[in-house]
């Protein structure tokens, strides 16, 4: 099979390190809590907007040493491969950020990968080649399509129900916080790693 796979929140997991980095800049109270969530609604409900977003680029281009892969995603990597998978990276996001310092945020992508031992040529990785990081929603679509990938994991439902996808693939929604379990029409569902490696691989060990 051609696997399509988002990258943040559904490769890359933000529990906390937004909270952290917020905290390194002064921007929010130590007792509040740790989701990005409550980060975003803090800094939206105080006027202070443009903190998040000029947040987002800090975290994406800058301090992505903070991040780790979502558990269970080392492993379905090693065993996708193993069954003969092929694994694509497809992504969007703006290459720099829209507010600070002008972070090349696609770098930053790619160096996690490289650095969490995902991408490179060992035959339990991700081929460096099959990662896009495209600009925009349709292009990530147009991208997938391109590709004919024949299953495509993302976070978000609205990516998802977009058209342009290959006509027959398989549409996985991965939700770790168990938050969509009423917006999965059309989709599998899947709440871990370890949940999609034993569907698509047979891998239960």
């Amino acid at each position: 099979m051609r696997i399509g796979i988002d990258f943040d929140n559904t490769i890359a997991c933000y529990d906390g390190v937004f909270h952290q980095a917020a905290l390194e800049r002064g921007l929010i109270p130590p007792d509040l809590a740790r989701d990005k969530n409550s980060v975003r609604d803090h800094l939206n409900g105080s006027g202070r907007k443009d903190d998040f977003t000029e947040l987002q680029g800090y975290v994406y281009g800058a301090r992505m040493e903070l991040v780790s892969p979502y558990p269970g995603f080392v492993k379905f990597v090693g065993a996708a491969r193993r069954a003969g998978h092929d694994l694509f990276v497809v992504s969007h996001k703006t290459q720099h950020p829209i507010l600070g310092p002008k972070h090349d945020m696609h770098a930053a992508a790619r160096s996690f990968l490289v650095g969490r031992g995902l991408t490179g040529a060992k035959p339990d990785q991700i081929d460096p080649e099959n990662v896009f990081f495209e600009l925009t929603k349709d292009e990530k679509v147009a991208r997938a399509h391109d590709l004919a990938c024949d299953v495509f994991i993302d976070d978000l439902p609205e990516i998802l129900s977009l058209g342009g996808f290959p006509p027959r693939m398989r549409k996985i929604l991965f939700d770790p916080q168990n938050q969509f379990a009423t917006e999965a029409g059309g989709f599998d569902r899947h709440i871990s790693w370890a949940a999609i490696s034993a569907d698509l691989t047979r891998d239960r060990a």
